[in-house]
């Protein structure tokens, strides 16, 4: 018998894509880690172009920024003559962070989350019950009943009763909502470390994959610093991160009041930080203080977590650190929420948000 005989794994060449395609790849990274800055991402592409030679005599960066125009990605018809993004270049920023974290997801049937109960559901399983009253006659299974009634009351003189009756069991689906809070606080690029664009990624990510594969779904996502405020999903791109402290209650607060103007009975929270909280609003005034955990901001911090608990929203805490007392307080507030919590390093974050997102979707919160 002969064995298997490896050898090295060479990767196709890319002959397929065009230079403008294997240029605008690179652009809409740029893109997105300049904030949506048009100008600035060709003048980084521009010094890319010229260490590494992406471009040849035949195709120059001239010739991709007359393309961009050309294909509807930007514009230079702005207030004074400056380069925008049009709206398909911030949708291919949210369809390539969805491939990029997510992986390629087809658009599937609305509302699609499974929970662990059968009954009048909207997905058919292969399990079969015999008939209730007031089964539909779109549960019934047809096959399975004549079979049944052949078997019971022979072929001859065809005959079938309430008996032989056999029902598609079904599942039924939840419909969620969630509030994606994003830490923008100064922390989030201190020490020469770009933890925003991670984050933005992600939620344009999460946002594709709600918009696409579960459309019945809400998504609303705010960012949090000294103060709390949402956005709109086609904001994301542009999101920056300010000479901020990390007001965490503000950001919870106003995730509370986005739900409970929710329908659904499935709610959650995603939060989305590297710190830990250091302000609060008292009146028109702020309490301040970065060196390390406040027992004043810290109590009303877990105060809110508990009281989130008890309307069962759970909050799920995506912590890009791991210093032990960041560890111990997420540990403290995780607790009192009842939620989950996630110490994830950056290249991570994506496929974890997902995860838990997948497996809430199959419970009743």
């Amino acid at each position: 018998m002969l064995g298997y005989r490896f050898t090295k794994y060479i990767p196709p060449p890319e002959q397929a894509k065009s230079d403008f395609e294997k240029l605008l790849k690179i652009f809409m990274q740029l893109v997105l880690m300049t904030s949506g800055d048009v100008s600035e991402a060709l003048q980084w592409l521009t010094e890319v172009d010229r260490q590494y030679g992406l471009t040849n005599d035949k195709y120059g960066i001239g010739d991709f920024i007359e393309d961009l125009k050309k294909n509807g990605y930007i514009t230079d018809k702005g207030p004074n003559g400056e380069f925008k993004l049009n709206a398909k270049s911030e949708q291919n920023l949210r369809r390539s962070a969805l491939e990029e974290i997510f992986g390629k997801l087809k658009k599937s049937k609305q509302g699609e989350h499974n929970t662990q109960q059968s009954g009048r559901g909207d997905e058919q399983t292969t399990e079969r019950r015999d008939y209730q009253f007031g089964d539909t006659l779109e549960q019934i299974s047809m096959t399975d009943s004549l079979k049944n009634a052949q078997i019971n009351h022979g072929v001859d003189n065809f005959l079938m009763t309430e008996e032989d009756l056999e029902v598609m069991e079904s599942e039924f689906k939840t419909q969620t909502s969630t509030v994606l809070m994003i830490d923008i606080s100064h922390s989030m690029i201190l020490y020469g470390e770009d933890r925003i664009t991670p984050a933005k990624k992600v939620a344009m990510a999460l946002a594709e994959l709600i918009t696409k594969k579960y459309p019945k779904d809400t998504l609303d996502i705010l960012v949090f610093g000294d103060d709390a405020w949402q956005i709109e999903i086609k904001d994301l791109p542009y999101l920056q991160v300010g000479p901020y402290h990390t007001n965490t209650v503000a950001g919870l607060e106003l995730a509370m009041d986005i739900l409970r103007r929710r329908k659904n009975s499935n709610k959650q929270i995603f939060m989305i930080t590297d710190g830990k909280p250091t302000c609060i609003k008292q009146g028109i005034k702020y309490y301040k203080n970065a060196f390390g955990l406040d027992p004043k901001i810290l109590s009303k911090t877990l105060t809110l977590a508990t009281q989130l608990r008890k309307i069962k929203i759970p909050v799920t805490t995506f912590m890009i650190a791991t210093d032990p007392y960041l560890k111990s307080f997420v540990r403290d507030f995780t607790k009192a929420n009842n939620g989950n919590a996630y110490y994830s390093s950056l290249q991570g974050l994506g496929n974890l948000i997902f995860e838990d997102f997948r497996k809430n979707r199959r419970k009743n919160l």
